[in-house]
């Protein structure tokens, strides 16, 4: 899969949008700021691609991004971010129900986490959306590069007892900044493409 040939082609905002084509789809989630786009972007080998935004909670929408014909990179809309108003909450809550109802939708979830922090409640609920799917599920955590080594793994750890991971959904140390941890998570993503 030629990952440079990618076009943005539609954002979803509801269930009637969703794409249903049969191809891969490779489920990005993420609380707002956690560096999403930034991943993405990494992946792709891309700087702006997936917009980066100056302030969290800016994609409010599900961003559908074809690669190479062949699969689906979708973004879902970043959450837990305080400034948005209660109704959008509600709304992005409604929207993502609706979305994880039809586990077809997804054929591997890549849920993004700060390494250098406990996961929140919000992510505690994002990974059971993915886990009750019964879709695969591998969780990015990114950010590694901020940590010393010794604290790598403790806080690992941490995020796999705190989301009460099977040990079949790897965790991968991630850094969109450096590239830390791409091969492995393009290993991971192609292997359901």
């Amino acid at each position: 899969m030629n990952l440079q040939n990618v076009s943005f082609v539609k954002s979803a905002v509801r269930p009637s949008d969703f794409v249903r084509d049969g191809r891969p789809s490779i489920v990005f989630a993420g609380k707002s700021n956690v560096g999403k786009s930034s991943t993405i972007n990494r992946l792709l080998g891309r700087k702006n691609f997936a917009r980066v935004g100056s302030q969290p909670g800016k994609t409010v929408h599900i961003n559908y991004f074809l690669v190479d014909g062949t699969a689906w990179f979708i973004d879902l809309p970043g959450y837990g971010y305080a400034k948005v108003a209660k109704a959008e909450r509600d709304r992005w809550g409604r929207l993502m129900d609706t979305y994880f109802s039809e586990p077809e939708l997804t054929t591997l979830g890549v849920m993004i986490v700060d390494s250098r922090h406990a996961p929140t409640g919000d992510d505690v609920t994002m990974s059971q959306w993915f886990l009750q799917t019964g879709c695969p599920l591998v969780i990015v955590a990114n950010k590694c590069d901020k940590l010393k080594k010794s604290e790598l793994e403790p806080n690992l750890a941490c995020i796999r007892k705190t989301l009460s991971l099977p040990e079949a959904v790897e965790i991968i140390p991630f850094s969109a900044e450096k590239g830390d941890g791409k091969t492995r998570l393009l290993e991971v993503i192609l292997s359901y493409t």
